[in-house]
């Protein structure tokens, strides 16, 4: 009896490369965020916008505070039968939901001024998520 001979099997090749996932390609333009750490001309100019509007904020908030509780002195200058309990409520109870509400406005618009900012100098091809340490520990 005769053996059948069954055909060689192709041998298998196994093929390596990057995944498709990982793969990324060389920016378009130079990202924000190096001419900040190069501390160039455009760099600063990023910073300098930045602080800008915070301190804009910052000053907003205060020139808010400044004409609510200047115009509290006012209260005082009322009829004496309709000042004594209209000065105790704006003091005690007034002012303080006042001052966390234009303390909650400035935080609310400095997270947001810091959002654009951080849109602005990011690459869209990097991940999100918080950006890596650089010092090579995971």
């Amino acid at each position: 009896m005769a053996e059948e001979q069954q055909p060689p099997q192709p041998r298998r090749e196994i093929v390596t490369g990057v995944p498709r996932g990982t793969r990324r390609r060389a920016p378009a333009h130079t990202p924000a965020r190096s001419e900040i750490s190069e501390q160039t001309t455009l760099g600063e100019t990023y910073v300098r916008a930045l602080m800008r509007t915070q301190l804009r904020a910052g000053l907003g908030a205060l020139a808010l505070l400044a004409l609510l509780l200047g115009l509290l002195p006012l209260a005082f200058l009322l009829p004496r039968p309709a000042a004594g309990p209209l000065v105790w409520v704006a003091l005690g109870l007034v002012v303080y939901p006042v001052m966390w509400l234009v303390a909650r406005w400035y935080v609310t618009r400095a997270e947001r001024n810091e959002a654009d900012f951080t849109g602005l100098v990011t690459d869209p091809a990097d991940p999100p998520g918080p950006p890596a340490s650089g010092d090579g520990r995971a």
